[in-house]
């Protein structure tokens, strides 16, 4: 499987066009799929894990998939953590002021809204919070003279390797079947690459899904373990009894009897036999025991990816409370949305101003607007004060914060 590497013949100044057509990344779900978290041990996680910092990622990565499949109260968190930021309203402005800095600007937003499945690939790179990276491949084509992104596909993580012929690379590297080992090259204007934020570490070990998988290890023992204990303790044990002279198949209807009146704990003595029960002393404390330490797992989950427990634990409060941008820290909030925007200012937005504009046009700034809402009526008279003492705002940035059409005026 070869890399496609067809150029368009639109350029501008100089500019190649875009590759067109689709990189083909291996299927992550095909026949060859691990299924890691089957017996998983400390020890096959610790082994996992050494595997993966030698660049090998794609057992990890399988691994990190199962977790958010099979942990209701993980996959939970982290979509309330890509939530606070796809909430947020985006803003493309001039970064100079005139009027071709403002056409540039203008291009810029409205081939960002034209892309087909915008919503789903922000979603898709925000993935970076839990495994640590992600990764978008730019669907481009030519419209009208202009090269646009028609879609921006997600690849799964395991579809990429970190593992160069000298050992652990800084950038990703596609498999295919020609380089299924160290992979090849990315090639550039064709991918959108997001890294997690929050630890300066390399991205294999930067997600917070890598402290959660402790203790998604050991939830899934203490459920098992709980799941044992109530087979055992929560259904009172049946038995059926029956005469020296049984025959037997009066013992087999009896048994049969027995066992349809239920399931599991039931048996047939005969009368002349005596079988004791041992019940476990305090089993009360001892199935709370299991439920502390599958709270204490859920818990340190919520601060490795929300930064603190409160909004996964409230049962009732105000409205306020309950808002998915209340539920993630400010800063941890305002970290994500600062660094998907310079992803999408890289390895978007640059692109499309490069191969429709030129190479060395300067770019618009691209931002989240993540401070919190507000009375409009009240952010105009901070915008009018502002204004009276001789601050410049861009009439795109105006517009976007308000909602305005560009076909109305605006007066400053």
């Amino acid at each position: 499987m070869k890399l496609i590497k067809k150029i368009a013949s639109l350029g501008r100044n100089g500019a190649k066009g875009p590759v067109l057509g689709e990189i083909q990344a291996p299927q992550s779900g095909g026949r060859y799929r691990g299924y890691p978290s089957r017996g998983l041990t400390p020890e096959g996680l610790s082994a996992l894990f050494a595997e993966a910092d030698g660049g090998r990622t794609m057992r990890q990565m399988e691994l990190y998939e199962e977790m958010e499949e099979k942990d209701a109260h993980l996959g939970s968190v982290l979509q309330t953590r890509k939530l606070a930021v796809l909430g947020l309203e985006w803003e493309a402005t001039a970064s100079t002021d005139g009027a071709q800095g403002e056409r540039v600007a203008a291009f810029v937003r409205d081939a960002i809204k034209r892309i087909d499945n915008l919503e789903e690939a922000l979603s898709a790179l925000m993935d970076a919070t839990g495994k640590g990276f992600s990764i978008a491949e730019l669907i481009w084509e030519i419209r009208d003279g202009q090269a646009l992104i028609r879609e921006m596909r997600p690849h799964a993580q395991s579809a990429f390797t970190f593992m160069g012929k000298e050992g652990l690379i800084r950038e990703p590297r596609v498999l295919t079947s020609d380089e299924p080992v160290y992979g090849e090259p990315l090639v550039p204007g064709k991918f959108a690459v997001h890294h997690a934020t929050g630890r300066a570490v390399h991205p294999v070990r930067a997600g917070a899904m890598r402290p959660c998988a402790w203790m998604y290890l050991f939830k899934n023992y203490t459920l098992k373990d709980w799941v044992i204990f109530s087979e055992r303790f929560a259904q009172p044990m049946r038995v059926g009894k029956f005469g020296p002279g049984a025959t037997e198949e009066d013992r087999r209807a009896l048994r049969q009897a027995v066992f349809n009146l239920g399931s599991d704990a039931a048996a047939i003595i005969s009368e002349s036999t005596v079988i004791e029960l041992l019940e476990a002393e305090g089993r009360k404390g001892s199935a709370e025991v299991y439920e502390r330490l599958a709270a204490y797992c859920d818990r340190a989950m919520s601060k490795a990816v929300l930064g603190q427990t409160l909004t996964t634990e409230q049962s009732g409060g105000a409205y306020a409370t309950a808002r998915v941008h209340e539920s993630v820290r400010r800063d941890i909030l305002e970290a994500d949305s600062v660094a998907l925007a310079r992803t999408l200012r890289d390895s978007v937005v640059r692109p499309i101003v490069e191969y429709n504009f030129g190479p060395g046009t300067e770019l618009p700034g691209f931002r989240f607007m993540h401070e919190p809402g507000g009375d409009l009526r009240e952010l105009a008279g901070t915008y009018a004060a502002l204004s009276a003492m001789g601050v410049r705002i861009p009439e795109s940035h105006i517009r976007e914060r308000f909602g305005i059409p560009s076909g109305e005026a605006v007066h400053g």
